[in-house]
């Protein structure tokens, strides 16, 4: 239609320096008047790259929440559509390593969740796939990871808690081998340690980040002799189930026990109470993440600059009453 080369279509459409302004212009016109776009699986055969990135969760099947899953790939797809193909793995699922490889990834973001994801890090990283983790620290590794601050998060709403008169406050643990488990107890630990308070552990119950294993633990907490009068769960989907145990024996909420979640999932402002937790920023954490990943691709200088850890927010609702 120009009646120039195919090359020079390309060159314009990519802002190449090489072509001259007004002719980028002529060839931007056409392409929107005919709604061309450019054809991700014709370019990664003639650039001999694959235009695929690959978004790997440790698991599908136990810890990883629905909310969580959505905000990781809308946050990842938010800032990679159009550019590249998304593909949506899970670790615990391979078989094979082998066919995670240069060919078939320009780059991968794991969502990671615990230590068993260590094997194929090594892997990604002996392969020269570029690479950026998410969700925990890797020990032993030079590779640039984003987070959310759990530990101060997890102190924070248990200092609201506190501050609100409850001493004796029981907390509900997510999965063991989750890095985030760990971070959140010890931030309700410091919490407790700041005010004075002792911590014993008789008050710390097991949980698995999903409903019935709150529903399972807070039952466990209202047959106590000395009962709590707030409770902490690591996560929200944990506090939904812990609230349906406590409705189910008569019990009201927050005037006889309060409850506090962790992760602001879109349904804890339309519970009754309206839940106090933390918001933490799952999908700001996948957009930090995907846009550094999308440098290394194409081949912008970046450092592995370890860890970027992006703050959490106290949402303090009607959940947690005060009793002083």
């Amino acid at each position: 239609m120009l009646n120039v080369s195919h090359t020079t279509v390309s060159r314009s459409l990519n802002d190449s320096p090489l072509i001259s302004k007004k002719t980028k212009e002529k060839v931007k016109e056409v392409a929107k008047k005919y709604n061309y776009r450019p054809n991700v699986s014709a370019r990664s055969l003639v650039l001999a790259k694959s235009y695929n990135v690959g978004l790997f969760f440790s698991t599908l099947k136990t810890g990883t929440t629905a909310n969580f899953f959505l905000s990781s790939v809308r946050g990842v797809n938010s800032i990679i559509k159009g550019r590249y193909n998304l593909a949506v793995e899970v670790i615990d699922d391979l078989v094979d390593f082998h066919q995670i490889n240069i060919r078939n990834f320009d780059g991968i973001i794991v969502m990671s969740q615990s230590p068993n994801d260590d094997e194929f890090l090594a892997h990604v990283i002996r392969t020269e796939i570029p690479l950026v983790v998410l969700n925990r620290e890797v020990v032993g590794q030079k590779v640039t990871t984003v987070l959310s601050d759990d530990l101060a998060g997890a102190y924070n709403i248990t200092k609201h808690i506190i501050e609100q008169g409850h001493e004796n406050i029981a907390i509900i643990e997510g999965k063991p081998e989750f890095r985030t488990t760990y971070k959140r107890k010890q931030g309700f630990i410091n919490a407790h340690h700041e005010a004075g308070l002792e911590f014993n552990e008789y008050n710390s119950f097991n949980g698995k980040y999903d409903l019935e294993s709150g529903y399972i633990a807070m039952k466990k907490i209202l047959e106590l002799k000395k009962r709590p009068t707030a409770v902490f769960c690591s996560n929200d989907e944990m506090a939904l189930g812990a609230m349906k145990a406590i409705k189910g024996q008569g019990i009201s909420m927050p005037d006889e026990i309060s409850i506090a979640g962790f992760d602001d999932m879109g349904f804890t402002a339309y519970l009754t109470p309206a839940l106090t937790t933390v918001l933490r920023p799952v999908e700001e954490m996948s957009r930090e993440g995907i846009e550094i990943l999308l440098k290394k691709i194409e081949g912008d200088e970046v450092e592995e600059i370890g860890i970027i850890n992006l703050d959490t927010e106290l949402i303090i609702r009607d959940s947690v009453k005060k009793i002083i």
